[in-house]
């Protein structure tokens, strides 16, 4: 299927499209790659420029992170000449003085600015990520990760997911442009984790995987003809296109009005305009009651503090008898309880106000403020990391595209960091994907 692009051009953006796009350079080849060239301090005034940090602080943060490197299964190299580590993935530090600086400032966050403004690299970036990911646990010395208070960076009060928080949070990632993200994406235009028949991964499978993905969550939740389906989170439509061929009466809820402006094109192409109804609309304002709810990966931006209020809303909304499908991306339990509050290089500059579940938070919400139980989960993590590598792949193969359409070279490096680091969770373990059936408590 042809995929539809957007209206977007640089006549016509959107305030996201603005803030990423500037001052675009030659393609960039993957591995060790040049640093970025007069990165823009308007858009990039954290990149642009070395952080403040006391000598103290930088000097503690070089100790702590040469000593947790020199444990690690990857062989760090810092300026061509010193090598840390026992052996592996390398990690080519070029500037160790700006690298230690920007970890001792801002820790984490520190370490992906570092990445974006070229200070080091790898070629394999991946590969060294998923060690870093694989040890994250034991990365920061218990007495500090004890202290996480008093050192870790709190999340901005403007990024909470208030209904208003929650529009701006949303355009910041998924307004960004639709033909962006049609770019390394498959012609489904979904963007989650597709479930595939086997390993590795291949490119020309992806469409059937996530189609595979969308069946088994609308197999869950009983979609069939004739089902009331309300779908949280609506991407650019294919899950409300799925459900539609079936015979069930879609509404789906987006933010996101280049999503919704998209997804009404692909929806009307298809013939589905009388059965999905695509609304610009928050989740807690939703009305009505349906037999299924489906929601694909939407959990991660609802926020701590909201979750009642999701799981309350999804029960508020769920006929007798019906069934919940989610698919969510989950930590352990102990690294999202130490970590809810921290200020995260993802929230920063990838999705703002976002937050994995775990597993047991789920149950711990459901069961205290609902009447929603799970029934039923399956994992899929792997598929995840596959679905991601194909993404990357597309995506570094594309940089010219990307280049065209108005972003720059510290917007790739950010990009394919976002990516890798994202596939390297999975990989490690550190990260799982999960499909979950939800029923009322009294529902046999």
């Amino acid at each position: 299927m042809k995929v539809p692009t957007s209206p977007t051009s640089p006549s016509s953006t959107t305030p996201a499209v603005a803030r990423a796009r500037r001052g675009a350079v030659p393609a960039q080849t993957r591995a060790i790659t040049p640093p970025p060239q007069g990165v823009d301090p308007e858009r990039w005034p954290d990149v642009a420029t070395q952080p403040r940090a006391s000598g103290i602080r930088t000097a503690v943060a070089e100790r702590l992170v040469r000593h947790a490197l020199s444990r690690l299964p990857l062989r760090a190299r810092l300026a061509g000449r010193d090598s840390i580590g026992l052996g592996g993935p390398l990690m080519e530090i070029r500037r160790p003085d700006a690298f230690f600086r920007r970890i001792g400032a801002s820790g984490l966050i520190g370490f992906g600015e570092s990445y974006m403004a070229g200070e080091w690299d790898s070629p394999d970036l991946v590969g060294v990520l998923s060690v870093l990911a694989g040890n994250a646990a034991e990365l920061v010395p218990a007495p500090l990760q004890r202290l996480r208070g008093l050192w870790a960076l709190r999340q901005p009060a403007a990024q909470t997911n208030t209904p208003e928080g929650s529009r701006d949070n949303i355009s910041h990632h998924y307004d960004l442009s639709n033909d962006l993200f049609a770019l390394f994406l498959d012609d489904t235009l979904t963007y989650s984790s597709a479930v595939f028949r086997g390993f590795p991964a291949e490119r020309d499978l992806l469409p059937a995987a996530q189609h595979r993905k969308i069946d088994r969550l609308l197999d869950l939740a009983g979609v069939g003809h004739g089902t009331e389906l309300l779908e949280i989170g609506t991407g650019w439509g294919e899950l409300a296109l799925r459900a539609a061929a079936r015979g069930a009466r879609v509404t789906t809820l987006t933010l996101s009005r280049e999503q919704q402006e998209l997804a009404r094109g692909r929806i009307r192409e298809a013939g589905h305009e009388s059965r999905v109804d695509v609304r610009l609309c928050d989740y807690r304002d939703v009305t009505g009651e349906y037999d299924a709810i489906v929601s694909v990966e939407m959990i991660e931006a609802v926020g701590v503090d909201f979750w009642p209020v999701y799981f309350r809303t999804l029960e508020r909304c769920l006929a007798p008898g019906g069934r919940i499908a989610l698919q969510a991306i989950t930590m352990p339990d102990d690294r999202m309880l130490a970590s809810r509050s921290t200020y995260t290089w993802i929230q920063k500059y990838i999705f703002p106000g976002g937050i994995l579940p775990s597993t047991e938070a789920v149950e711990r919400v459901t069961t205290a403020h609902t009447g929603l139980r799970m029934r039923q989960r399956s994992t899929y993590g792997m598929h995840y990391a596959e679905t991601l590598r194909l993404w990357r792949e597309r995506f570094e193969e594309r940089a010219a595209q990307v280049d065209a359409l108005g972003f720059d070279a510290t917007f790739r490096r950010m990009w394919t960091f976002y990516l890798a680091y994202s596939e390297a969770g999975f990989r490690s373990g550190y990260l799982d994907v999960q499909q979950i059936l939800l029923t009322h408590e009294d529902t046999v």
